[in-house]
């Protein structure tokens, strides 16, 4: 949804850095892997440590590269490989679920049981995306639901950097709304191939 929404407006903003980036000598999978160090490195330094906001600044920052990536791959044929396409799908896995593995750590040593939510949360976020590439191999399309990939990573950054603003509260209850859409997502995908009929 928050995509569709801003996808035109960012994607007119950012094609001239990427053309820029591809004109330089720049690929879009050095790009992939750059945003990905620096958010898996971003959360699994700063969340377990308990520095929410910086970690959540840092993530955010290294997590634009997934803009920039598509741009690229877009605008290049040699980024628009089979290649780019998997290793973008599989690093996005690899960041999101180290965010919250990054806050899973804090949490547990510091006995919350708050972690369970979390732990809801990294397996809906996982289950979400298998659904759609189990349902694409059988032919059918399975996009959308009520909260995709963006929707879900935004939301769990954005609670993450308010709860180490001191916000209080803001955590658990971004958990819980992060457990919940992410169940109804995959309970949604699978409705959507159980109506295909396979």
């Amino acid at each position: 949804m928050i995509s569709r929404i801003f996808k035109p407006a960012v994607t007119r903003f950012i094609t001239p850095v990427a053309r820029f980036a591809l004109r330089i000598g720049i690929s879009p999978n050095v790009v992939t892997w750059i945003g990905a160090i620096g958010v898996v490195s971003s959360a699994l330094y700063f969340y377990p440590r308990g520095e929410f906001f910086v970690g959540s600044a840092m993530c955010a920052f290294f997590a634009l590269s997934d803009l920039f990536d598509g741009a690229m791959a877009r605008i290049s044929k040699a980024g628009a490989s089979r290649w780019g396409g998997f290793l973008d799908s599989t690093i996005d896995r690899i960041t999101d679920s180290a965010i919250l593995i990054g806050v899973l750590l804090f949490l547990i040593d510091d006995n919350q049981m708050l972690s369970i939510l979390v732990l809801v949360a990294l397996v809906t976020g996982l289950l979400v995306p298998y659904i759609r590439v189990k349902a694409e191999s059988f032919g059918i399309e399975c996009t959308g639901g009520i909260a995709e990939r963006t929707e879900r990573l935004v939301l769990s950054v954005s609670v993450i950097a308010l709860d180490g603003l001191g916000v209080a509260y803001v955590l658990s209850v971004g958990m819980w709304v992060l457990a919940i859409l992410g169940s109804i997502t995959a309970c949604q995908r699978m409705l959507i191939v159980k109506r295909a009929q396979i």
